[in-house]
């Protein structure tokens, strides 16, 4: 999936190691809301053994990571999750992170477009969701800019290490008919 001077691809077996440099080099950002993913990859022996897993659950329908590349550096500059699939509902929710150098550059929304696209037309959903921290500007700015709208807030939703759970905003799109 192309777009601008930039690329997804799904989660393979080879992204382990750049996947691990991704995570270490922006481990702050990734520290409270991607936790798990971030102590899953300190190591590239670790990130191998995440990398599989991924590559698995996206086989089986399970869960999609996809890899954000750039064409001219090849590496790694973000994550993009379509986790929480409930295939009855045929609803899934979106979970993102850029690296530091690409923020505010557009590249999250213009990659979040093509994801919903692909899930609304490849995988049949009817429903995405982005759950962001209302102090999360940036996510918020995406949500809106990719036709996301606030549904209402969700208490104690999320639970950052060694911090109380904290009160989490739903945003939606629905498929449209036409």
């Amino acid at each position: 999936m192309n777009f601008d001077s930039y690329y997804l691809e799904p989660i393979q077996e080879k992204h382990a190691w750049g996947l691990c440099d991704f995570v270490t080099s922006n481990s702050d950002r990734l520290k409270r809301y991607f936790p798990l993913t971030l102590a899953a990859n300190l190591t590239p022996e670790l990130a191998t053994i995440f990398t599989n897993k991924k590559v698995k659950e996206f086989q089986s329908n399970q869960e999609y990571l996809f890899i954000l590349r750039s064409n001219l550096e090849k590496n790694i500059i973000g994550i993009i999750y379509l986790k929480e699939l409930n295939w009855q509902t045929k609803q899934g929710e979106l979970a993102y992170c850029i690296g530091y150098d690409y923020e505010r550059q557009g590249i999250t929304s213009k990659a979040i477009t093509v994801v919903t696209k692909w899930a609304f037309s490849q995988k049949a959903l009817k429903t995405l969701q982005i759950i962001v921290h209302k102090t999360n500007t940036a996510s918020i700015k995406v949500a809106l800019k990719c036709k996301f709208t606030w549904q209402k807030t969700l208490p104690k939703e999320h639970t950052p290490s060694n911090e109380n759970p904290l009160d989490m905003e739903l945003y939606e799109r629905y498929k449209s008919i036409s």
